[in-house]
């Protein structure tokens, strides 16, 4: 009966000791993601007896941008993780604590290398990848199949395509059809879409990773004058004015042959109402040129974890828990976000869910970044001085090769306010 007693009693004990030590750390997490973030920190709790509270974001997330800048400026305790967008690395990769020794490596390799690598900066592991983004091509398959057509390869071949499959639907009496439907409105979206155009032509990224302005090049003014083209050929004169919502409800509607979005549309494509269920295929986005890789602009969301933590290391294996395998496929397998974590590509339950994922993994391996980490907070200006010179080659108010040597002088300057 002691040595009962006794034993039991030092069962009591641990526990105790587990629960006293039991730390409670504050995570921001998307609004639209709250439930799979619990869901998550219930996980954790269970396997570490650590709590997560999670607090939710502002609907709009960049409204967040002004909530971390105060907190962080005040080297507040209050928060430990954050919810960050790729483009905001740079902004406070300052007040972020580097990762690369309390994640390990193991863990890290785990992760598509173009979207581990965007995350360091300045020799520090700043945050880990949640998700990924990454600009896609979707397609009308029953169409190219009525036609005999492959999914084309460059941008040329898309042009050729869009262009034969157009005027021959409109013939036919759907005189709304058009090629292509994308993003050129004078905005964020427009600097994801000329990159991709830009980087698959062999003109780099604006920026390049050592902070040389490299968009004044041939390379650039070609694939931004043979966008240009496409106005008011294969795709409408509206598109200068189209986001990522107004083409996408062209395509859906089933008036455009081609589309480049993200690849939420899969899903919002095969929801009741759209006129293309079943009707859609997806790919990387084409190249410029042989030899050049598809260039998909880069758009994940990580976790990182704030510098002022006075639980530097609980905070840092919640990021590596909520970013981890299982994770990833929960939230991938409940709500199709696509994983950063490569070996998930060919999980039977994530394809099932996400079936697209099997013939596109190139696309999220080749992705293009934005300048955003050597810009820091300067980043948002220099996007707005791209896109706002783009729009106006786009639109014919500009010549491409002038406008991108003026953009470059003017980027020089912008880039050292950082």
């Amino acid at each position: 009966m002691l040595k009962k007693c006794l034993a039991a009693a030092a069962v009591y004990a641990g526990l105790w000791a587990g629960a006293a030590h039991a730390e409670t750390i504050s995570v921001f997490c998307a609004p639209t993601e709250f439930e799979l973030c619990t869901k998550v920190a219930d996980a954790w709790k269970a396997k570490t007896g650590n709590e997560a509270k999670i607090n939710k974001m502002p609907a709009l997330l960049d409204d967040a941008i002004p909530i971390y800048q105060q907190l962080l400026a005040a080297k507040s305790k209050d928060i430990d993780v954050l919810f960050l967008d790729v483009i905001w690395l740079g902004m406070f990769k300052a007040n972020l604590l580097d990762l690369k020794s309390m994640v390990p490596q193991a863990d890290q390799d785990k992760h598509f290398a173009s979207t581990l690598n965007a995350a360091k900066l300045d020799g520090n592991l700043v945050a880990m990848p949640a998700y990924m983004d990454v600009g896609l091509m979707f397609y009308r398959k029953d169409l190219l199949e009525k036609y005999g057509k492959l999914p084309p390869k460059t941008w040329d071949e898309l042009a050729a395509t869009a262009k034969e499959i157009q005027e021959k639907e409109r013939a036919a009496g759907n005189d709304k059809m058009w090629g292509y439907a994308w993003q050129a409105k004078s905005y964020e979206g427009l600097t994801c879409d000329a990159i991709e155009l830009i980087a698959s032509n062999g003109g780099g990224t604006i920026i390049a990773d050592d902070g040389k302005v490299t968009i004044d090049n041939p390379q650039a003014a070609e694939a931004i004058e043979k966008a240009k083209g496409w106005i008011g050929s294969i795709s409408p004169e509206g598109v200068l004015n189209y986001d990522e919502e107004a083409s996408r409800a062209v395509f859906e509607s089933g008036d455009a042959v081609f589309h480049r979005n993200w690849p939420y549309v899969w899903g919002t494509s095969h929801k009741e109402g759209s006129s293309v269920i079943d009707k859609v295929g997806v790919m990387p986005l084409p190249v410029g040129k042989d030899g050049q890789k598809s260039s998909g602009c880069l758009g994940p969301m990580y976790y990182g974890v704030s510098k002022y933590s006075a639980k530097a290391q609980v905070a840092a294996d919640f990021v590596n828990f909520i970013t981890g395998t299982d994770m990833q496929k929960m939230r991938a397998v409940e709500a199709t976000l696509n994983p950063s974590i490569q070996s998930l590509y060919s999980d039977p339950d994530v394809l099932e869910k996400i079936p697209f994922l099997k013939d596109n993994q190139q696309a999220f391996a080749d992705s293009a970044v934005r300048p955003s980490g050597y810009t820091g907070t300067s980043y948002n200006r220099v996007s707005q001085a791209f896109y706002r010179s783009t729009h106006d080659m786009l639109s014919g108010s500009a010549d491409p090769k002038e406008g991108f040597a003026s953009l470059a002088k003017r980027l020089e300057k912008l880039k050292e306010s950082r």
